[in-house]
C-alpha cells in the first residue's frame, strides 16, 4: 500500500530503461559493470516498492541491449549468453580487447 511518503511509482517503459541502463553503463566504463538494481533505483527512487518492480523489466532489457551488442551480460566476472543465464547478474559495456 502506498502511502504519502512512498508515493506509486510512475509508469517506466523500455526506451527510458534502455537510456538509463546506457548512461550508467558509459558513466562506468568498459572496465566496470553496473548492477540491475542501479538502473531501476535510478528510475523508480530510493524505496523498493518502487524499484523493485522494475527489475523484470530491466532484465528485459538487457537482453534485448545484449543482442544487438550494446551491452554485455556477465554472471561471476564472465560474459554469459543473454538467453540462458539465472541469478545475480551485471551489466558492462563491450570490451574492445
Amino acid at each position: 500500500m502506498t502511502t504519502p511518503e512512498t508515493p506509486a511509482p510512475a509508469k517506466v517503459g523500455p526506451d527510458a530503461i534502455a537510456e538509463t541502463m546506457m548512461d550508467l553503463a558509459t558513466q562506468r566504463g568498459t572496465e566496470k559493470t553496473i548492477c540491475p538494481s542501479e538502473v531501476a533505483r535510478s528510475l523508480g527512487g530510493s524505496h523498493p516498492d518502487h524499484w523493485g518492480p522494475l527489475m523484470i523489466p530491466v532484465r528485459r532489457v538487457a537482453v534485448r541491449l545484449a543482442h544487438e551488442g550494446k551491452v554485455v551480460i556477465y554472471r561471476k566476472g564472465k560474459p554469459v549468453s543473454p538467453d540462458d543465464f539465472k541469478g545475480v547478474y551485471r551489466i558492462g559495456l563491450p570490451r574492445q580487447d
